[in-house]
């Protein structure tokens, strides 16, 4: 299976090759930087002492309303190019020749073309692992099984965009306290009625209670990227956060990075509603019993702090039908999800079979009765 690969073919570098001057790009093979020319190996140098730092959330807020964030930073030298059709947004370095979207596959002059606008400082990246040839073996495995996908679709993944590309997320930390009331429900049994009328029934009974929780959740990852399939994306967690590393663009040379869509704050409501979902379920196990009930919670954050991180992803987009479809790889777990059309012929092709073989089934059991 021969994917259009940005890595190939259309590498940027962040600096030149110490040797020949040529381009740099990360190898994923070498955990290095790698020049597509010489084929010289630099090794990345992580500064002494430096971690993933997370950032005061409130602090962010404070700041952004008074129009002082310093966390804001001009990326100067990067260029940002907007997609035509579908909006997304990719930021650059060096020469991209490129013309094809990553997310929708459309092909389209690169006309569109910006200085890249400021943005919150990235505090860390998590490096792919995953090298191509052992993504394109998996997604040629993964798109194999779909078996009631058109043969079209199977073909059609040669001409596929296939890239890799860092995208944009937000992850919170908090620490939350909740009083809550609710009711704890114990189901029990009885036996009602008489001789043919005797039956036994099921029913709950319920005892108000009320109490306090602690949870501490860690590394809330929220997709910053508009353009990409939500559901399938959620589905890619969880994500390697211990193993992020303090920014550095020399991991990001030769690979396609989304820049954020959806700033910090907005991004937070959705991180919000995943940590209510966690402290409602811890409040239904302190409740215990069968059933639980819960009238009130009040949720009370402390230490809220953000990161502005980059994960990896192989995205293969396939143009099926005029449809736009996306498969989705973690770049470091290898997990995968996607979209994926449906052959009506070999649906109705199945069903047919099946039902042959019902009929053949009823036929040979009729002749041996």
């Amino acid at each position: 299976m021969e994917y259009r690969s940005y890595n190939e073919e259309n590498a940027i570098s962040s600096r030149p090759c110490e040797n020949c001057g040529g381009q740099l790009r990360f190898s994923i093979q070498d955990q290095a930087l790698k020049c597509m020319s010489c084929g010289n190996i630099q090794e990345i140098l992580e500064p002494v002492g430096v971690e993933v730092e997370e950032q005061d959330f409130q602090a962010m807020m404070v700041a952004a309303r008074a129009n002082k964030n310093e966390r804001y930073q001009s990326l100067k030298g990067e260029k940002e190019i907007i997609c035509p059709n579908c909006g997304g947004r990719t930021t650059f370095v060096g020469t991209l020749t490129t013309t094809r979207c990553p997310y929708c596959a459309t092909d389209f002059a690169r006309t569109d073309i910006h200085e890249a606008p400021d943005r919150l400082a990235v505090d860390g990246v998590l490096p792919f692992a995953i090298t191509s040839a052992v993504a394109e073996d998996k997604l040629k495995e993964w798109i194999n099984k779909r078996w009631f996908a058109p043969n079209e679709y199977k073909k059609y993944s040669t001409s596929g965009s296939f890239q890799s590309i860092y995208a944009a997320y937000f992850t919170y930390d908090a620490d939350v306290t909740t009083d809550y009331d609710g009711a704890r429900g114990t189901t029990r049994t009885r036996t009602v009625g008489s001789g043919q009328n005797r039956r036994t029934e099921t029913y709950t009974t319920w005892r108000n209670v009320s109490g306090r929780v602690f949870n501490q959740f860690d590394d809330v990852t929220v997709l910053a990227n508009t353009g990409f399939n939500q559901n399938y994306v959620t589905k890619l967690e969880p994500w390697s956060t211990p193993e992020l590393k303090p920014f550095n663009p020399d991991y990001i040379a030769g690979h396609l990075c989304r820049t954020y869509d959806v700033d910090a704050k907005v991004c937070f409501s959705e991180a919000h509603r995943r940590m209510k979902q966690g402290v409602e379920q811890t409040i239904r196990r302190d409740i215990g019993g069968d059933q639980q009930r819960i009238r009130r919670m009040n949720m009370q954050m402390a230490n809220l702090t953000y990161k502005h991180v980059l994960l990896p992803i192989w995205l293969l987009t396939v143009l099926y039908d005029g449809q736009a479809m996306q498969v989705f790889m973690n770049g470091t777990t290898g997990e995968i999800h996607g979209e994926r059309p449906w052959s009506k012929v070999k649906i109705i092709a199945a069903v047919i079979a099946v039902v042959l073989l019902i009929i053949l089934i009823a036929a040979v059991r009729s002749a041996a009765g």
